[in-house]
Parts: structure tokens; sequence; C-alpha cells
């Protein structure tokens, strides 16, 4: 692998990442996303081997593993549309992005006139630009949607958001290159890229441990129990193939039991979301090796 860092200068044709434009240190995600994997980096990381074939991570989110361990191939993989859109344009096209981005004001009214913008009517990188302002001035970085996929997180009261992280967005550009990036169900793209030897880790949506826990609403679909045991069933046969299996969910009775087989290690994180900060308490996780 090429170690040597550059920023690209505006108009450098992106493929020039095999002549050294690549850069192999870690960054941070340049997305907030509930439910995101930095705070636990450390602990997951124990696991990794140090040697692997290609990572493959099938529920991306923010995407703070990847960015933190940017491995020489990838695949990323996440079934949100807007998303994975947005990564597109980030690995390809981030300097028209920031000059989108950098235009863009900060108020509660062009928050909503935004929202409500249609993306099927709107250009890859509109869609990108949109997801990316959504994403800093909404309340919390909750990214929630309703039965029709509609984006629907209100305004958040932030007095600076950083709409346009120029730096950030260069170096998650850079450390895109060398990955391909795909919009479909976990499953399709595990049996189309898993093999011998590849490292994948698993974030899926976490089984809810109370009624206001989950996060369900991340696209339009819903992740439930009978989802969970089908998952449980695929890590199973990705191990059976040769391939390293880290996964991460919910600490609780009905993962525990699921997963009874596996070495489970259990950890604490924070969460985030609750609207007062007195109630954002530690939660345990599990880290499913």
């Amino acid at each position: 692998m090429n170690t040597a860092t550059a920023v690209l200068p505006r108009g450098t044709i992106i493929e020039e990442v095999d002549q050294g434009y690549y850069n192999p240190t870690p960054t941070k995600p340049f997305l907030k996303w509930v439910g995101g994997k930095s705070q636990l980096l450390k602990e997951l990381k124990k696991y990794f081997p140090t040697d692997f074939n290609k990572y493959i991570e099938p529920f991306l989110g923010g995407g703070a593993v990847f960015f933190n361990i940017i491995p020489e191939m990838a695949v990323i993989n996440d079934s949100n549309e807007e998303l994975m859109n947005t990564y597109e344009v980030v690995k390809n096209n981030v300097e028209d992005l920031i000059d989108i981005l950098s235009q863009y004001e900060h108020s509660e009214d062009f928050f909503y006139k935004l929202r409500k913008k249609q993306p099927q009517h709107l250009s890859m990188l509109e869609r990108a630009a949109r997801t990316i302002y959504l994403n800093k001035t909404c309340f919390n970085g909750l990214y929630r949607v309703n039965k029709k996929g509609e984006f629907n997180v209100p305004f958040g009261k932030y007095t600076n958001p950083a709409i346009c992280d120029q730096s950030t967005l260069r170096s998650a550009s850079l450390a895109l290159q060398n990955t391909m990036i795909e919009c479909s169900d976990y499953q399709t793209v595990l049996k189309k890229y898993a093999k011998k030897g590849d490292l994948i880790y698993i974030d899926p949506p976490y089984h809810p441990i109370s009624k206001y826990s989950d996060f369900k609403r991340y696209t339009k679909e819903f992740f439930y129990e009978k989802d969970q045991i089908e998952l449980k069933n695929t890590i199973q046969e990705l191990k059976e193939k040769g391939c390293t299996v880290i996964a991460s969910n919910s600490y609780c009775k009905f993962i525990l039991d699921l997963y009874k087989d596996f070495d489970i290690k259990v950890v604490e994180a924070k969460r985030y979301i609750n609207k007062d900060a007195n109630k954002r308490n530690g939660i345990k996780e599990v880290i499913i090796l």
C-alpha cells in the first residue's frame, strides 16, 4: 500500500490514488451518528486481527471503525440510500461538495426548506450536501425517517455547527479511495464479497432494551427479532467460511441467549440521544466474537 499523505488539489483526478495520493492516517467520521462506535474503538480494536485480506462493514452508519483503521481494501455498505450516496460524493467529488456546503446558511428557516426537498428531485451532489447539512443541524444528529422514508428530525438548537468541515471531508475522501461502496441489504453484500481471510465488522440495528431505546427508523424498514436470528445464522456461516467476524449489539437476554455459543464481551458506552443531558447514562453493550 502507498503510504504517502497528500491533500488532493482542486481538479486532481481521483485515480491518482495509485500514484501516492492515499492517506493511511486514521481520521474521524464526517457525520454525527447515533450509536456510532467512536467511544468503543479502543475496546473493539483489541479483537481485530493485524493481518486480513479485506475489510467489510455491511451496516456502515457513520463509519467510525472504518475511518479509524483505514484498511488497504474495503467494502462498505448500508441500506440507507441517502447515506451511501453521500459516501460516493465524498469519495469522488469532495471539492464541489465543499463548495455547496460553504454556501449553506445556518438558520431554522433554511433547515426546514432544505428538509422539505425531495431527494429524488436533486442531483447526487445536492443530495449529499442536504444529508450532511441536516445531519449537522438537526436534533442530536439523529437520522430518522417516517414510513415513507422521509427525514423528519426537527431543527437542533446549535450555536455554530460545523456544517462544512473541509479538512475532515478531504481526509474522508482520501480514506475512501480504495473502497467499494455498496447500497444494498447486508446479506447480498456479504454473499457477493465475503471470502476466507476477510475481516467483517457487523454493527446492526440494536435489539431494543426498552420501549424508547431503538433506532429502527434509521430507514423506512424495521429490524425485528427474526432479523436478529437471521443475522446470527449469517455470522455462523461467515465463521465457517473462514472469515473473522466481530459484531456489536445490545446487552439483553435475547441477544445473550441468541449468541450463547459465541465469545461475548460486555462493554459500557454512553447514549447521547436523550434531550436531558443528565439522563445520558452509561449503558451496557456486547461485542460478539
